[in-house]
């Protein structure tokens, strides 16, 4: 069930009634959580302002506030890997946004499908559990 795209007054609506309590660089925020349509899988975290969930609703394809470019990007704009979002949740507080989405490619600039690719271990180290699905550096030159 695909609940996005959203007309734009709709999309409107919506953006202006999220909490953007996170500032980085005067930007007022929302954290968004990636979460994969089809297994559940949480593919990554970022933060999105007004613009980016609004970007979002409108056309469906994920979009995101880059905390150093300090610019709204669609995810995939440069590796092919785009986020086509099923559904948008917001939490209790709507100070934060969940994207389900189906991924296409990987997820992780790093080039695993989802950038949790790495667990705790009891020696307080980080094991790789996941396969690479993209060569970085073949994808960004």
């Amino acid at each position: 069930m695909n609940h996005v795209p959203l007309d734009p007054e709709t999309a409107r609506k919506v953006t202006s009634s999220l909490n953007y309590r996170i500032e980085i660089g005067g930007e007022p925020l929302v954290i968004a959580i990636t979460q994969d349509a089809e297994n559940g899988d949480v593919l990554m975290t970022a933060f999105a302002n007004e613009e980016a969930v609004y970007r979002t609703l409108t056309t469906g394809y994920a979009h995101y506030w880059s905390t150093s470019r300090r610019e709204v990007w669609k995810k995939g704009e440069e590796s092919g890997h785009v986020q086509r979002v099923v559904e948008v949740r917001v939490d209790c507080d709507k100070d934060a946004v969940l994207y389900v989405v189906e991924q296409e490619g990987g997820a992780c600039h790093t080039g695993y499908r989802s950038c949790f690719y790495r667990r705790v271990t009891r020696d307080g180290s980080f094991e790789v559990v996941m396969d690479r699905v993209f060569s970085p550096d073949e994808v960004y030159r």
